[in-house]
Formats: structure tokens, C-alpha cells, sequence
């Protein structure tokens, strides 16, 4: 056959793959048969040295297992082929059409690949889609911009995904890699299939196991393991995670990272997946992604900002605004609460010395470790800063003895500080009572330990 006849028509980069294809129905070597002026140029270009005809592929182009995968499934199972991604190490965009021809050889199969490089995306190639993908790509836009619970609507579209891959599991897996730590944002699990759900494996373990991903994609944007060959790649490159998936009975996977301007922020899954849907299932979950990385990003920044604004950021502890909500809420009855319950104020003796004798630095370093020991003592309460010097507490389910043995364990470990002095007031809330007067009667209280502090300790009254 006449391969360079056939190609040097067309003036897009093209050439010939070849693929070897072994009696078990996996495949072998695949290489580039030949190529035309176009593709002889690109590689003289970028490789910086002349293309060889039936030279292995990986001498040319990155060597990549969804690549092999369509290579194979154009040469052998004559599917014609279109695929547009991102090659994340590189930077660039490629555009890949593959043709299948017929072959004259019993294990040799081959296809024509036309191919470009881009470095910018193409936005009417990357919405080209098939009906079916398209469809339901749309669906997950439309529940997650429609959503008031979005834990609740990634947990139908993580459904909807696992239905188009047909797969025994599917998830979407949140990792941080500077904490180390990871979780399960949404799940899908066949019924009756016998997987156990993530967070049965989610230890420090698994954390080291899902640092190794972006390792294995390499240049790669998804991995896809169809059947047992895949695997013994698998375990050639990352036996830890191979040996992890046989244990949780996965016979096939795909997955893809998730990624927000540049970052990694986690990754999607299917286990067990429909393999005859392989193309399919890749062309979804490419685009699908895309919009699943923005939704949890914007839902992690909003969260952030919620923290920022109902956080004290010096002390760690809620401020003030969170704590005027959070009486508003028990007032109007939306926020039920133990009863009998307490409600203390604690109030730092001699902030402003500490701020004019050390500096505010050592002001700062004064309310962070009053914050702790409060946050330690009242580890089951919610801990407010009030004010400059002032902390607030409600106690849920606090009785008035309980609450004096733990002012005790406040005033003990206080006292084994060089300088964290509480002024503490507080008082019981029964059923019945106005949370707001109880709250008056409390700082009442303060104040008169305060007063009573100072007079007994008159060189460290800060004013």
C-alpha cells in the first residue's frame, strides 16, 4: 500500500499510524507509517530532527494511553475519530481527525491521522459535540446554575454522570494538597453493585495515593482504563493506586482532574464503566468537567467569604456580627437551643498595658491566647469576640453548676499564663427567659469582676 501517495494530498499535518494488535485483542506496537511534507516539517520543527517512517509514535508525539486508544479502535474497529483537548504540559490545543483504512495484514491495522497545534482554544471546536453529549452536558449547566442546594444537585448530576458511563461508582473527590487532605463532595453507587463508598478508604493513606495523579496523567488530560491490559500498565507506573483499585473491585476506571485557572482543586471518577461507551463517556466527561470545576470553585470561594465574614481573623474565634445573628435567630425561634443554657461575657484584663508598655504585637499574641484558652475550656460552646478586649459565649445545655466548674477551669489555666487576667459574668437561661436580658444581667456581671480585679490589683488597671 501506498502511503505516501495517499497522504501527501492533504495539506493538513497527517501520516499513517500503524498499530499491532495480539491474538488476546490488545494491542501491540503502534508507529508512524508515514507522513506527509506537512507533517515531516512539524516534526523538523519541533522534534528538531527529520522524521523515520515505522518509527514508534512516543520519538514524535507524546506518548499517551487515550491516544493508543483511538489509534486502536480507528485501525480495528473502523470508528472515525474527532477529539479536540488540551495538552496540559504543553500549553496547547489539539485538533485530531482519525480515518480507519482497510489493512491487507491480519494483525496490523491502520488509520490516517490529520492533527493540529494550536496555542490558543478554539471555541466553536470545543462546542462541537455530538447530540447526545451536547444534551447532556446542557442538563448539568441547567441544575447547577438553578440550584439553592448545591450539595443536593451535585449529587443528581454525579447520578446523571454514572447513568451515561453505566459504572458501578462515581464521584467527584476534592483534594488539597498543602493540607493534605481530601473528601468526598458527591457520590453515585450502582445499586447492588458492592462498592463501598469513598469515604470508607478516605484516610492519610488514600491522600498519598490521590498525590500521585497528576504523576500518572502526565501530558494526558483524563486516564482511561478499559480492561486487564490497561491495569498491568497501571501497575507498571503507579502499583500503589493499581493494587487500591483491584481491593475496591474496579475492573475499569476513567478519570479527570478538575481544574480551576491552572489549579488542580480535585477529580471526577466512574469505576466499572461501560467500555463499549468509552468515546462517548471521554467526549462528555472533557466538557462536563469544565463546568464542575467552576461550580465547586465558586462554591469554595463563597465559602471562604462566609468564614471571612463571620470569623474574627485575629483570634479565629466568630465575631460580633455572627454573634448579633445568631441571638436574632434564637430570639425569632430559628434556632433552638438546650435548655437551660448559658450565656457568659469574658472580658480581658489589662489588653491596653499589654498594647502601651509591649507593643501591639504582643496585644495581638495576648487576645489570640485568651481566644484559646476560651475555645479549649468552652470546646463544646460558641466562642464570640465581641468587641476590642471583650469575648461573648452561649453554652448550649449548660446547667449553672456545670457552668461553674468550667468558669473554674478557665480561671485555673489563665492563671498559668503570664498575663491572660479574665473578667467573667454570666447567667442561666431558662425556658421562657429573653436570651437579650439574660445577655445584660451577664455583662453586668463582668463588669463588677472587673471592677473587682482592679481594686485588688490597682497597678494593673489599664486606664
Amino acid at each position: 500500500m501506498n502511503f505516501d501517495e495517499m497522504i501527501n494530498g492533504y495539506s493538513a499535518k497527517t501520516c499513517v499510524m500503524s498499530v499491532e494488535r495480539f491474538p488476546d485483542g490488545s494491542y501491540g506496537n503502534i508507529r508512524i507509517a508515514a507522513g506527509n511534507r506537512a507533517h515531516c516539517e512539524d516534526m523538523m520543527n519541533t522534534m528538531h530532527r527529520s522524521f523515520i517512517p515505522n518509527s514508534p509514535y512516543e520519538e514524535y508525539f507524546p506518548e499517551n494511553k487515550n491516544f493508543e486508544d483511538f489509534c486502536f479502535r480507528s485501525a480495528f474497529m473502523g470508528q472515525l475519530l474527532h477529539s479536540y483537548v488540551r495538552l496540559p504540559q504543553m500549553g496547547l490545543w489539539l485538533n485530531m481527525f482519525l480515518l480507519p483504512l482497510e489493512s491487507d495484514e491480519e494483525n496490523i491495522g491502520y488509520c490516517i491521522y490529520s492533527y493540529d497545534v494550536t496555542p490558543n482554544v478554539d471555541l466553536e471546536q470545543r462546542a462541537s459535540l455530538s447530540a447526545d453529549t451536547s444534551s447532556a452536558v446542557i442538563k448539568t449547566c441547567i441544575k447547577l446554575r438553578g440550584t439553592g442546594d448545591i450539595h443536593k444537585t451535585f449529587n443528581e448530576v454525579i447520578e446523571d454522570i454514572r447513568q451515561i458511563c453505566d459504572s458501578d461508582h462515581c464521584c467527584i473527590l476534592l483534594l488539597n494538597k498543602e493540607e493534605r487532605s481530601c473528601e468526598s463532595f458527591c457520590e453515585a453507587i450502582k445499586y447492588g453493585c458492592g462498592m463501598k463508598p469513598l469515604d470508607h478508604y478516605l484516610d492519610e493513606k488514600f491522600v498519598e495515593i490521590a498525590s500521585t495523579w497528576d504523576d500518572t496523567l502526565g501530558d494526558s488530560t483524563c486516564i482511561i482504563v478499559k480492561d486487564q491490559h490497561d491495569m498491568e500498565w497501571l501497575r507498571s507506573i503507579n502499583p500503589v493506586w493499581h493494587d487500591f483499585l483491584v481491593l475496591a473491585g474496579a475492573k475499569s476506571i476513567v478519570l479527570f482532574p478538575l481544574k480551576h485557572n491552572g489549579c488542580t482543586i480535585g477529580y471526577i471518577w466512574a469505576i466499572n464503566f461501560n467500555i463499549e461507551n468509552t468515546v462517548k463517556i471521554k467526549e462528555t466527561l472533557e466538557l462536563t468537567t469544565f463546568f464542575l470545576a467552576s461550580e465547586i470553585a465558586n462554591y469554595q470561594l463563597m465559602q471562604k467569604l462566609e468564614i471571612l465574614s463571620s470569623v474574627d481573623m485575629l483570634t479565629g474565634v466568630k465575631n460580633r456580627n455572627t454573634m448579633n445573628n445568631t441571638v436574632d435567630e434564637i430570639v425569632e425561634g430559628k434556632r433552638k437551643m438546650k435548655y437551660p443554657y448559658a450565656v457568659a461575657f469574658a472580658d480581658l484584663n489589662g489588653l491596653k498595658r499589654v498594647n502601651d508598655e509591649e507593643g501591639h504585637i504582643a496585644g495581638d499574641q495576648l487576645l489570640k491566647n485568651a481566644a484559646a484558652i476560651l475555645r479549649g475550656v468552652f470546646y463544646d460552646s460558641e466562642v464570640y469576640r465581641a468587641g476590642g478586649d471583650e469575648f461573648m459565649l452561649i453554652a448550649d445545655g449548660l446547667d449553672e453548676a456545670a457552668m461553674e466548674a468550667r468558669v473554674k477551669q478557665l480561671t485555673d489555666q489563665a492563671a498559668n499564663t503570664r498575663n491572660v487576667h479574665f473578667a467573667v459574668g454570666t447567667c442561666i437561661v431558662n425556658e421562657g427567659d429573653d436570651i437579650r436580658s439574660v445577655m445584660h444581667i451577664a455583662d453586668e456581671r463582668m463588669y463588677a469582676d472587673k471592677n473587682e480585679y482592679y481594686k485588688n490589683h490597682p497597678e494593673r488597671k489599664y486606664r
